[in-house]
């Protein structure tokens, strides 16, 4: 059975229960560089360093529970996804992994597109400075005004998702005297094999057009014969956190049939595809990602392969990676708070933090690791539990792990690849105050998000 491929959760495929962990590692203080960022070492001390920073300075300076996001290795990681792809295709971050005014900036600098999800997504990245044409615009079901400020700034793609959509968009950009460029969101009956709540390309949930008895078929006719819509290409996204590339030869496929059929019945050769995203990370040594260059080349051979036996010109590809950049990047600061050993089970660790800074291991029983990383030590390996501080028997961050047995209240912990989707889907459950996101960079850092304070809580409460 795989764990590997089910980080995300064990309810689809094979995947281990509860209680069936992995061994104890032969070194306690090693650091799988699969899971860490790519400055994060130990000192001559055995503490643990991110851009030339000791841990204990930084949980000094900034406090624990915090985000500490490695710079050089978010921009090295941003670079590779370009350079991979090169100029015949586009790499749009995924903005909902993690998105900051910082984030933008230096993914403008690196050269990458950015797909927002919202229209506060969408401010932030305009307000940070991306220009329009290089963002893309998703979403479900979109507001009028959030179509009408992407469409008035001038949003490269609007990514339509349901047949409303269409003709939304197009009224509008209509009324606005301009034509929008926008993609048709289709779903294309391939379920990843990934958590049910976040597989995404099956029929049975809310995301785009399904291409079953023609409706995605049907989509395309509308659109292309809407005045305010430029229909420029077809969107598909199968899932989150994927390792096996075969969802993706089989969606290709799919999408390639559409476009054929798009050519025969209208003559037109839509001149783009949207893979979408989903790429898998490393949480665990157990995890295997593939690396940018071998995602890169196996969807364009994929994609080549299809729409030569179709008779199609190949498209441009594009793709959405957001975890797969951001997710290594950062680790989260825990100071210990209180050790509770239950003889014959196992021992509970809390922390300072909780299900508020990272609700996916209550949410996907998703699996993490830890390491003490204030000091090192010889002791013996104890499994144990992380969890926080909050009035839920679920508020687990981390389900089962090892760390040394001499493990002691106000030693600094730390859970690796913890990048995305933690700041974002944090939350002020027991009033809990979310962290800072500081950027570490060649012994700098800085807070690019600051922490809540009781004063920003209070100034909400209007009662």
């Amino acid at each position: 059975m795989s764990r590997s491929a089910h980080p995300a959760g064990p309810r689809h495929a094979d995947v281990l229960t509860e209680g069936h962990y992995s061994a104890p590692p032969a070194d306690l203080n090693s650091l799988d560089p699969k899971v860490w960022s790519s400055t994060v070492t130990r000192d001559k001390g055995g503490e643990l360093t991110v851009g030339g920073l000791e841990v204990s300075r930084l949980a000094e300076e900034f406090g624990t529970p915090a985000y500490f996001l490695d710079e050089t290795d978010f921009r090295a990681r941003c670079r590779a996804w370009a350079d991979a792809f090169g100029r015949d295709a586009d790499v749009f971050y995924a903005g909902k992994a993690f998105l900051s005014r910082a984030v933008v900036r230096w993914l403008h600098e690196e050269g990458l597109n950015l797909d927002v999800c919202s229209g506060t997504e969408l401010a932030t990245a305009l307000d940070a400075g991306m220009p329009a044409e290089r963002i893309a615009f998703h979403g479900n079901n979109k507001s009028e005004a959030e179509i009408r400020r992407a469409v008035e700034a001038g949003v490269g793609r609007i990514v339509l998702d349901s047949f409303q959509e269409i003709v939304r968009v197009a009224h509008i950009a209509q009324e606005l005297g301009t034509v929008q460029k926008a993609f048709i969101r289709v779903t294309v009956g391939v379920e990843a094999h990934t958590h049910e709540f976040i597989a995404t390309a099956h029929e049975d949930q809310k995301f785009g057009i399904a291409l079953a008895d023609g409706q995605a078929a049907e989509a395309v006719r509308r659109a292309l014969k809407l005045d305010g819509l430029e229909l420029i290409g077809i969107h598909s996204h199968i899932g989150s956190q994927i390792f096996d590339m075969a969802g993706f030869e089989v969606s290709a496929r799919r999408v390639v049939q559409l476009l054929a059929e798009v050519r025969d019945e209208h003559g037109v050769e839509l001149p783009e595809i949207d893979l979408g995203g989903g790429l898998g990370i490393a949480y665990t040594s157990e995890d295997d990602p593939r690396e940018p260059h071998e995602i890169a080349t196996a969807l364009s051979e994929i994609v080549t392969r299809e729409c030569s036996a179709a008779g199609l010109r190949a498209p441009r590809i594009s793709v959405e990676p957001g975890r797969a950049i951001v997710g290594p990047t950062a680790f989260t600061l825990y100071e210990v708070g209180t050790i509770k050993p239950l003889e014959g089970l196992r021992t509970y660790v809390s922390v300072d933090g909780g299900m508020s800074d990272n609700i996916r291991t209550a949410l996907y029983d998703a699996e993490y690791s830890v390491s003490l990383v204030s000091r090192t030590s010889d002791a013996e390996p104890m499994l144990v539990r992380v969890v926080g501080k909050h009035c839920e028997s679920g508020d687990i961050v981390v389900r089962d792990a090892f760390l040394p047995a001499d493990l002691a209240p106000g030693d600094l912990i730390a859970v690796p690849a913890t990048g995305a989707y933690c700041r974002s889907m944090a939350s002020n459950y027991n009033h809990a105050l979310r962290p800072p996101v500081v950027a570490v960079r060649d012994g700098s850092a800085r807070v690019i998000v600051r922490r809540e304070t009781e004063e920003d809580l209070l100034r909400l409460d209007v009662g």
